[in-house]
């Protein structure tokens, strides 16, 4: 028996492209029938799965360590260090408990989102056909192995690296490895040792996708050991930064940068004031930890991974947690017609000759087509095998000799087939136009005549009119051949015009109220569609769309960059459109300031997805469509996207809220904190105690994700502006200082507290009024009119009662804390009372300004 091959043995060495077909499977140990499904099992195995260059997430113990990875953490636990070699080892070991439980917190939330994440991703695995044994098998493409046989057909990406055992037709967009734009033909045969890969003519690659034909691929290089693996090893391959995760980072540099100066300030303040040297340093680091927005990437996390659960629950799977900011930013939406704007369920309603009648030889030629064809899978073909009147004994006379696939260019695909060895018939069928180009000759009843002008004119009068009705019109061509074995596109000339046929896709049900929730929420729709002008238009009027502001293909190949990014403002219809102007047309809305989604999934659906702000597809869509695209909709219906625009718009709100909240509760501090420990004859609050402080106010903050999101804020796209959270910052971070001042009044001139007492009541006062200005600045209405989440508001309550028995706590001395009297206790209590008064007559003052402000913006 033939031992297993191992992962090196094809690794690379040996030029597979140069080599002969027989020696090539026999080294496999395999066969042009495909590996046996045990064979394949045992690969496996010894392979590893087929993930070139990917890993399936970051392992728990890389994530734990990247806790620690903040610099003033590090430093923090220096300082703790040495603080223990210096006689304080009670305050050390706090200091290390807290942290670490401050980082196992983040740790926790980040390694379940990152899980939940690829459990979703799973759900949308891309599938390839094998063959075991010769028959055709459908399996996950991580389970391709050296040795395998892949029937590769128009959609497809390519699973593997390998040779090419036959093809028709086969065109490969090798672009991700050669930056080549245009496809590439590919042909069985031997390519020289020394070939490049754009110059390997009769392999494929793993990462590239079929444009177009169909092709038998032996599999040779799996996993890390594809070319497209050692390029993404070589070049890292970086999806570009959201607008919203761009803004996210430089915020949290922003703030950081801000408030290491006070730290800074502070420290060497301090040690002027004369106070020891560990303890100035202690607590200068404890207050840039406490003032840091360190949970920042672990909030947004798990914001985004629940949001990524709801989203899948509600039929909308996420390939990429940073999309869903940028579908909740969503303000314009590009999608084609069919399944989307109708039911997908193409119905053939006419089989009809040059004039216009019946003809069943035009639906004998159309079946032929449809059912001997092998390349791109569509359901016109599938409505024409499924239409009423075949008995399978006429269809059954006939053998298909070749074909000529279908491609974007020609817009049609010819079968030839031979009847009970007889001649040969070359059956076309396409775009009527297209079919016309390649016609000398009408079929008509008085037999074949010239194609003149007059039966130019009389096709397209009918064309026209019943496109105008709905219709999706196709052409139909013939021509005879004496017995020959091969055919190419060079024979589709001198075609015989001989009918139509006539397809019906109905508007989908309930697609107006669809289209209206999308409006409701400021989304405008553009329908960009292949179709020719008078169908589309149609359709467009029955679904309430505008019809009359419509943009051909010819027309826009006419524009340049530049008038077709002003054009695209008063146009609403874009039809007989190619896949390269599909992605201008998303390039000139992207130009126009829209965040633009794009919906679409097919081949030529592939760039426009690439190009849009947000790339949507289907589950059914080709594989280069899914991938290409940032969700996936479990179903072809716009009632789906819009739950999922809702959850990302919750998502968005979510997160805003933790911002909103770091930095009202966080600058506010730092101002508080800062002034203080110039001032007073003490420190305000020890470091363990704002670490403590830290660890306590952070936990109710991962609750956010949780929280009910008003409905007023679901109505329009929200967008990263930073102007907005630095207005925030300084409308409720100075206020925040006053009540802290108010604070310090009351403890140093009315109560007289000594420090333990003073550190204890604003330890209760700072913590609790964090936890309370949560419940304030979460919504825009009043805080009693909208309710939080219950795990949001159980764990603010949990931790305020926390706060405020601390000290009544056996454990209270270990971070010198001590019971307060009960005036004290009062006295805070109305404080934070006419704070959160103050907080919730600030919020209406400030969110009525900003309405104001976005209103003159015309937003």
């Amino acid at each position: 028996m033939k031992p297993v091959p191992t992962p090196t043995d094809f690794a690379g060495s040996d030029a597979y492209w140069a080599t002969d077909l027989g020696a090539l499977l026999q080294r496999l140990g395999t066969s042009a029938s495909g590996l046996a499904t045990s064979e394949a099992t045992s690969r496996l195995a010894k392979f590893g799965r087929n993930t070139p260059g990917v890993r399936s997430g970051t392992s728990a113990l890389t994530l734990f360590a990247g806790q620690f990875r903040s610099p003033l953490v590090l430093i923090l636990i220096f300082a703790a260090t040495v603080s223990a070699f210096v006689g304080e080892g009670q305050e050390a070991a706090i200091i290390y408990a807290i942290v670490l439980a401050s980082c196992v917190l983040s740790f926790t939330q980040e390694y379940g989102a990152s899980r939940a994440t690829e459990a979703l991703k799973q759900r949308v695995s891309h599938k390839a056909v094998v063959l075991p044994g010769g028959a055709e098998c459908a399996i996950s493409s991580e389970e391709i192995v050296p040795g395998d046989v892949i029937r590769l057909s128009a959609g497809n990406l390519i699973p593997a690296d390998g040779v090419i055992l036959d093809a028709c037709d086969f065109n490969v967009s090798e672009a991700v490895l050669t930056g080549e734009t245009f496809p590439v033909v590919k042909t069985p045969g031997r390519s020289p040792p020394e070939a490049s890969v754009a110059q390997r003519s009769n392999a494929v690659f793993t990462g590239t996708s079929v444009r177009s034909g169909t092709a038998t691929v032996l599999a040779v290089a799996t996993g890390d050991h594809t070319e497209f693996a050692s390029i993404a090893a070589a070049l890292e391959r970086r999806i570009p930064e959201t607008e919203f995760a761009r803004g996210i980072r430089r915020f949290g540099y922003l703030m950081t940068e801000i408030m290491l100066v006070i730290v800074i300030i502070v420290f060497f303040a301090n040690l002027l004031l004369h106070r020891p040297l560990i303890e100035s340093l202690l607590f200068s680091l404890a207050l840039a930890v406490g003032l840091t927005p360190e949970l920042l990437p672990a909030i947004i996390s798990v914001t985004l991974a629940r949001g990524a659960r709801a989203m899948a629950a509600n039929g909308v799977i996420v390939r990429r947690l940073d999309a869903i900011e940028n579908l909740g930013s969503m303000d314009l939406l590009c999608t084609d017609k069919t399944g989307t704007l109708t039911e997908g369920v193409i119905n053939l309603d006419g089989w009809l000759d040059v004039d216009g009648h019946p003809s069943t030889d035009v639906l004998l030629w159309a079946r032929l087509n449809a059912t001997m064809q092998t390349g791109l899978k569509n359901p016109l073909d599938e409505a024409i095998a499924n239409a009423p009147g075949d008995d399978g004994a006429t269809l059954g006379a006939f053998a298909k000799i070749d074909e000529i696939p279908y491609d974007f260019i020609r817009k049609r695909l010819s079968v030839v087939a031979q009847h009970n060895g007889g001649g040969c018939i070359l059956i076309c069928k396409g775009a009527v136009q297209n079919v016309l180009d390649a016609c000398g000759f009408v079929k008509t009843t008085n037999g074949y005549e010239a194609l003149d002008e007059a039966h130019r004119a009389a096709i397209d009068a009918k064309f026209r009119r019943w496109s105008s009705d709905g219709y999706r019109v196709l052409a139909l061509a013939t021509r005879q051949f004496e017995s020959q074995t091969a055919f190419g596109r060079t024979d589709e000339t001198g075609l015989a015009f001989a009918g139509f046929l006539l397809f019906l896709d109905p508007p989908k049900q309930g697609i107006k109220q669809a289209l209206s929730a999308l409006a409701l929420r400021g989304i405008a729709v553009k329908v960009i569609s292949g179709d020719n002008r008078y169908v589309t238009a149609h359709l467009a009027t029955a679904v309430g769309l505008r019809a009359d502001r419509i943009m051909t293909g010819e027309d826009l190949s006419k524009l340049t960059r530049s008038a077709l990014f002003a054009a695209v403002r008063q146009t609403d219809l874009f039809v007989e459109i190619d896949p390269n102007q599909k992605e201008r047309i998303v390039e000139a809305f992207r130009s126009r300031s829209h965040v633009v989604g794009y919906m679409g999934d097919g081949i030529n659906d592939a760039p426009a997805l690439h190009e849009a702000d947000i790339g949507i597809s289907v589950d059914t869509a080709v594989d280069v469509a899914r991938e290409a695209a940032d969700v996936i909709l479990l179903r072809q219906d716009l009632g789906v996207l819009v739950r999922g625009v809702d959850d990302g718009r919750k998502t968005f709100a979510n997160t805003m809220k933790y911002i909103s909240i770091t930095t009202s509760a966080n600058f506010g501090n730092m101002i508080s904190m800062a002034a203080a420990s110039l001032f007073l004859p003490f420190l305000p609050l020890l470091a363990k105690q704002i670490l403590l402080n830290n660890l306590l106010s952070s936990i109710p903050s991962l609750a956010i994700a949780t929280d009910n999101v008003d409905a007023e804020q679901l109505h329009r796209p929200r967008r990263w502006d930073i102007g907005f959270v630095r207005r925030f910052m300084l409308s409720f971070g100075p206020m925040s200082s006053l009540f802290d001042f108010a604070t310090f009044a009351f403890l140093l001139f009315i109560v007289k507290a000594a420090p333990a007492t003073f550190q204890t009541a604003w330890f209760i006062e700072s913590l609790t009024t964090q936890l309370a200005i949560v419940l304030i600045v979460r919504t825009h209405k009043a805080f009693w009119a909208s309710h939080p989440s219950s795990l949001l508001a159980w764990l603010t309550l949990a931790v305020a009662v926390v706060a405020i028995i601390i000290p009544y706590m056996p454990i209270a001395g270990w971070f010198g804390f001590v019971p307060l009297p009960l005036s004290v206790v009062l006295g805070l209590v109305a404080i934070a009372a006419l704070y959160l008064l103050a907080s919730e007559v600030t919020k209406r003052w400030f969110f009525g300004h900003e309405s104001r402000h976005s209103h003159r913006k015309g937003r």
